[in-house]
């Protein structure tokens, strides 16, 4: 196992990590963004969805406990490379400015990345833990519409949007450091690689930023 821990204390072995996590992760928010848009279906839809999850709430647990390891993962990858990379540009002698070497997503995946932390910790602390004092009540719509840490309430709202926003431009950048890593983006499968891409980085965060605008701003404005 010692070829393992040498891989994974690596340089090429922290990016697998953290590109392979941040993947894994994609999915799962895109799986979340399929839940979330039944709220356009009404209150009997989407309390049908959430309950029907709860009918299988051991795997459910076992899945979080799983996301939850990968979410870990990735965020001490992130520390780790960001440490490295601080070691050696303070090494450097030949340091360029960030505007030269680097695009802004790029430059801004520490902060992106942080935002991105909090509103999971608050996610986390407010709506599902909510979820899970109301099992089976069938009362998960007004959880999240509710003006208490639900779209109802605008400073929840705003974070919400301001949050994917962010998501969205850390996921930019973590697309083509993932690709990089994989050694694919410079195949000719580039330009496939980079359209699907957009599916993550641009069409996901853009439907969770459209659920709450929708019930936080505009339908409060109708």
């Amino acid at each position: 196992m010692n070829w393992l821990t040498t891989f994974m204390n690596s340089s090429i072995g922290k990016k697998f990590t953290m590109g392979t996590s941040g993947l894994l992760l994609c999915l799962f928010i895109a799986q979340h963004l399929v839940g979330n848009m039944m709220l356009f279906g009404g209150e009997a839809l989407f309390n049908s969805y959430v309950a029907t999850l709860s009918a299988f709430k051991p795997l459910v647990r076992i899945i979080e406990v799983i996301i939850s390891i990968i979410f870990l993962s990735h965020i001490i990858s992130g520390i780790r490379l960001t440490l490295d990379n601080k070691r050696a540009n303070s090494s450097s002698y030949n340091v360029n400015t960030g505007s030269e070497t680097s695009s802004f997503s790029s430059r801004t995946m520490a902060i992106t990345g942080s935002v991105v932390f909090i509103f999971v910790i608050m996610h986390l602390s407010t709506i599902w833990y909510r979820f899970q004092l109301v099992h089976g009540s069938g009362s998960y719509y007004d959880i999240i519409l509710g003006d208490a840490v639900g779209f109802g309430n605008p400073i929840y709202a705003a974070f919400y949007v301001v949050a994917m926003i962010l998501m969205g431009v850390h996921l930019k950048h973590g697309f083509q450091s993932a690709f990089q890593t994989f050694g694919v983006s410079d195949s000719r499968y580039k330009g496939l690689i980079e359209k699907m891409s957009m599916i993550f980085w641009l069409v996901i965060p853009a439907g969770f930023t459209w659920i709450a605008l929708w019930f936080g701003f505009i339908t409060e404005a109708i």
